[in-house]
């Protein structure tokens, strides 16, 4: 398992490369003409919402993302969105030049009257790589039905002869972008209840072998292009920080505030994870299959926060309660009467404690788009670029 301090010198390294990449952001045109995502709650644009109105939410008292202030920096209302605004999926389909990626479960009453070629989205909050069943045999509960990896694959497989009507699902596919993320509702569910951290990491090899087999049923659909995320660094959630609490300073890495052996946790799933698409990659050479690290580019900002634009308590969620250091509490939850909202939301890197703010996922999208966030770089295969995107300006003018 990876350390956080020998991490540090390529840590630098990446910072000085990414930083050089933060002067402007240009759009890829005529690259993707559509995008499909599955996953959890970092790329869930309204199905969770879809799934459970708000009363679902009061009565059974799970963080909801379809509340005030949820949406409020970009939307200016609540979509389902787990942040104050967009996600990473919305600023890789702006920089295609696409639509906002509808959620598969919002136009389900209209379906039989309409065309997805542009894409849709299956990924749910709170959903896991593996099945809800399979967890309750592991006596690790949870509140939601079984929207999990598979259970979204089934749907995108439903909708095969909608998507492929007018020639075969590879051609339709060559020139669609694949987005894949799961893992981290996986391990917090088993860290939340108890499980310890060697029961939690016999999980990976399972998640990694699933994620794999996704991948592979994909590809044997005529998929070509997978972007595939590792986990973020969980060690600096607040929602962890706060639950995982500790008297013992040697928990901590000095250089953050963040939960070490958590983050180690978070490496150790992305080390297995990238061996496994290395594999995968040799044994579908045609398939273009990207790692999207979610992990460093975090990192970055937790330990150079100021100087990336942000505010200088990068480990407080702007909306919660409980105040310093924080703002996390888990009985007041964003979006519940007696939780608040900052005035700046584009200062902090989380927005309530689990999920991160708009500015956040601005800031990692800049990294996987034009940056050295995504192995290969994903601009191998989009080479047309254009008119500048403005990232850095619309960053600028929130601070």
């Amino acid at each position: 398992m990876a350390s956080s301090s020998s991490a540090l010198p390529t840590t630098i390294s990446f910072s000085v490369t990414f930083l050089i990449l933060l002067s402007s952001l240009e759009t890829a045109s005529g690259c993707f003409t559509s995008i499909f995502a599955f996953g959890d709650s970092l790329a869930d644009t309204g199905n969770y919402a879809t799934i459970y109105p708000p009363i679902f939410h009061l009565s059974n008292g799970t963080l909801y993302c379809g509340l005030p202030p949820y949406g409020e920096t970009y939307f200016h209302h609540p979509t389902g969105r787990c942040s104050d605004g967009r996600l990473i999926i919305d600023f890789i389909a702006e920089y295609y030049g696409l639509p906002p990626v509808p959620p598969y479960l919002m136009g389900a009453k209209h379906r039989s009257n309409s065309r997805f070629e542009a894409g849709l989205n299956f990924a749910v909050a709170g959903a896991t790589a593996l099945d809800v069943p399979f967890y309750g045999e592991k006596g690790i509960s949870s509140t939601l039905a079984n929207i999990s990896m598979s259970t979204q694959l089934r749907w995108f497989k439903g909708l095969l002869p909608s998507l492929c009507y007018s020639s075969s699902c590879s051609e339709v596919f060559k020139s669609s972008l694949f987005l894949m993320g799961f893992g981290g509702n996986d391990y917090g569910k088993a860290f939340l209840q108890g499980k310890s951290l060697e029961e939690t990491k016999s999980l990976v090899p399972l998640v990694i072998s699933a994620t794999r087999s996704a991948i592979n049923e994909l590809i044997d659909l005529g998929v070509v292009n997978i972007m595939v995320n590792g986990l973020l660094p969980d060690g600096c959630s607040p929602a962890m920080l706060t639950y995982f609490k500790s008297s013992n300073k040697e928990d901590y890495d000095t250089a953050t505030g963040c939960l070490s052996w958590l983050n180690d946790f978070s490496n150790y799933h992305n080390e297995l994870l990238q061996e496994e698409l290395n594999r995968v990659r040799a044994n579908h050479p045609d398939a273009f299959i990207l790692y999207a690290d979610y992990f460093n580019p975090l990192m970055q900002l937790f330990r150079s926060p100021e100087q990336n634009g942000f505010g200088g308590r990068s480990l407080m969620a702007c909306c919660g309660d409980g105040g310093p250091p924080y703002n996390y509490n888990f009985t007041a939850q964003c979006g519940e009467p007696a939780s608040t909202a900052c005035a700046r939301p584009s200062l902090y890197i989380s927005w309530d404690g689990i999920h991160l703010t708009e500015a956040a996922y601005r800031f990692m999208a800049k990294g996987l788009l034009e940056g050295p966030c995504t192995t290969p770089t994903i601009n191998t295969l989009c080479t047309s670029m254009k008119k500048d995107f403005g990232f850095a300006s619309a960053m600028t003018s929130q601070l």
